[in-house]
């Protein structure tokens, strides 16, 4: 009848292309296996002659224009792609391993890895897609955790514009702008159970990534590793055992809530991640992550009622004294004597250390107690040169009582709203494993605050956020059935 079509993403499409438009195409095609070829010249010339930086930017230079335009065609899928890719990318890191030290905190330093560029470009089609969402009017607002975040948020740039060390402040600052925003948009992203299950499996396709990277290093027989604590502790992809370790704890947590519900191979497969992390996760020896990840699964193990469970959780135990390293890493708390510093070579009581450290940090607080000495500012004022090791009294000495307020609001909100869709949905569904989930990884990522740098730590928390969104959306969905039957019982019509 020669009414213009509608695409499956709510796109208005031309019943054909003109003649023009499909010569425009073929240029733009031709351009970019243009730019493709000469990048790809480029990145060998440089491989060969060792520059490593200049071999690896010519790719993400395509990469990243190639994203840019599934950004402003589907943005949906650009969101699932970042997902499942942004895990594997620190394999590929320019900057080394200076993460989380004073050398590392320049845009000089960081602003060249592929990470970082993926960040910013993420950040910008974000802003843009949401602008959209606002001015049609289908934003989805009124959730406690986006409220906290954006608190905190506020809290965040408040710091910037007071700190002594503006541009690590700065850098800090969009890292963690950037995990609040991955929670904003898929809030709004996931309006389906197919989409949740969608954010769910991006979630766990990337974990592959590392996953396999770690394996491959096994075969050839010298993973990458780094010695600490007078331990060897694998590092996965990542630049610190630290941050693999909570990585996989939050998977693994969260992959132990919906495996029942998992059909056919898919089943299968979860469980060789699942069973894969836990030896990997045991392998970084990083006792937060390991005793974050127990007390998960002990908490799903009494609010989803299952024994099995509890019976997995003894077997880990068991299993775990007989990994190279565990065993000795967890004897080392009766050590009286601290850490030369908690990412030394030097054995002893790491816990001891930090106690001796947050009485350092503590006072810098007084400088400015209502909005901080700005964020990253910790390292910059101590000795050592370290973060706090504990996000609480972090908040509290780079952000003010303002931020502390705002980051503890943020932690209860991320608990609470798996704790609300675990309540609204029925037991022994999908729906009561994800809120049943997400409030577990809300729980680990919660203790794992209390003593380590956990707050702006992207490939992490992004799965956090991941699962309290769906958690979110479960909730509202739920929400709405009970509302409803709740009408038809009194006879009220259904808005």
């Amino acid at each position: 009848m020669g009414v213009v079509g509608a695409t499956t993403e709510g796109t208005l499409t031309a019943p054909g292309p003109s003649r023009g438009s499909r010569a425009v195409t073929r240029l733009l095609e031709l351009l970019l296996a243009v730019v493709v070829a000469s990048a790809a010249v480029v990145s060998g010339y440089n491989w060969v002659d060792g520059d490593k930086r200049l071999a690896v930017l010519p790719v993400v230079a395509v990469v990243a224009i190639a994203m840019g335009i599934l950004a402003l065609t589907r943005f949906s899928v650009f969101v699932l792609i970042i997902l499942a890719v942004r895990p594997i990318l620190d394999a590929l890191k320019l900057s080394g391993s200076t993460t989380g030290t004073t050398v590392g905190n320049t845009a000089a330093n960081r602003g060249l890895d592929p990470s970082s560029i993926v960040g910013v470009l993420f950040l910008v089609a974000a802003i843009l897609w949401l602008a959209g969402r606002v001015r049609s009017g289908r934003f989805i607002g009124g959730s406690r955790v986006q409220l906290a975040m954006g608190a905190f948020i506020v809290a965040c740039v408040v710091s910037v514009a007071g700190s002594q060390h503006a541009q690590a402040s700065a850098l800090e600052c969009l890292r963690i702008g950037t995990v609040l925003m991955m929670f904003v948009v898929l809030n709004q992203l996931i309006t389906s159970r197919a989409m949740m299950t969608k954010v769910i499996g991006a979630c766990y396709a990337g974990m592959c990534g590392p996953l396999l990277y770690t394996a491959y290093g096994f075969l050839l027989g010298h993973p990458e590793s780094e010695l600490k604590g007078g331990f060897t502790r694998i590092t996965g992809p990542f630049s610190q055992s630290n941050t693999f370790a909570r990585y996989l704890a939050f998977l693994v947590v969260f992959g132990v809530a919906i495996y029942p519900y998992a059909k056919r191979w898919w089943k299968a497969a979860l469980g060789a991640i699942l069973l894969v992390g836990t030896v990997f996760l045991l392998l970084t020896v990083t006792r937060t992550a390991i005793i974050g990840a127990l007390v998960g699964i002990v908490l799903l193990a009494w609010t989803q009622r299952r024994k099995a469970v509890g019976l997995g959780l003894v077997v880990v135990m068991a299993g775990a004294l007989l990994v190279p390293g565990v065993a000795g890493r967890f004897a080392a708390l009766s050590d009286d004597t601290p850490t030369t510093s908690s990412a030394g070579g030097a054995t002893g009581n790491s816990l001891i250390w930090r106690l001796n450290y947050w009485t350092e940090v503590l006072p810098l607080a007084n400088r400015n107690p209502v909005t901080g000495i700005g964020l990253n500012g910790t390292q910059y004022e101590t000795d050592v040169e370290k973060q706090p090791h504990n996000d609480v009294i972090r908040a509290y000495v780079e952000t003010g009582a303002f931020g502390l307020l705002a980051y503890l609001s943020m932690l209860l909100a991320l608990v609470g709203v798996g704790r609300r869709a675990m309540g609204r949905a029925a037991r022994g569904t999908l729906e009561h494993a994800v809120g049943a989930g997400s409030m577990a990884v809300s729980v680990t990522f919660v203790l794992g605050s209390l003593a380590a740098n956990v707050m702006s730590n992207v490939v992490t928390l992004f799965s956090v956020v991941a699962f309290a969104a769906c958690a979110s959306y479960v909730s509202r969905s739920q929400g709405a059935s009970i509302t409803d039957h709740q009408r038809m019982l009194v006879g009220a019509p259904r808005s």
